[in-house]
């Protein structure tokens, strides 16, 4: 047997304003909250499903250096600008790491400046 990867630990200065755009782009809610203000989001379901959740680790100095991993998301209902239109007004903001501006997706960093990168093609949902 195999493993999958069934959640995913993000270091933040705010783990609820991390949530609150997390929630919103991939149409999680919270699964848990922790006394040190930490915050566990995911699918509906909760925890142990298909879906990896994702765990707000508070944290109050950022971590040193450069991120070697990344969140890549594709939309499930709409078209890559759509999805970007949509992203842009929940506080995304365009990321420069050095693209041409001829790759088929989209660099951004959520509100604390993590990156992620909106695919150009489309998955159906499950």
């Amino acid at each position: 047997m195999a493993c999958r990867i069934s959640g995913l630990v993000l270091g933040c200065r705010d783990p609820e304003v991390l949530a609150r755009f997390w929630c919103e782009v991939l149409g999680f809610v919270v699964l848990a909250r922790e006394d040190d203000g930490s915050v566990g989001i995911g699918p509906r379901e909760g925890f142990g499903g298909p879906q990896p959740t994702i765990f707000l680790s508070r944290r109050d100095e950022p971590e040193q250096g450069k991120s070697r991993l990344h969140i890549d998301v594709n939309a499930t209902d709409r078209d890559q600008d759509a999805e970007l239109e949509r992203l842009l007004k929940l506080g995304a903001r365009p990321a420069d790491i050095g693209q041409t501006g001829q790759e088929p997706w989209h660099v951004l960093a959520d509100p604390e400046g993590n990156e992620f990168c909106l695919l150009k093609g489309r998955l159906n949902a499950l």
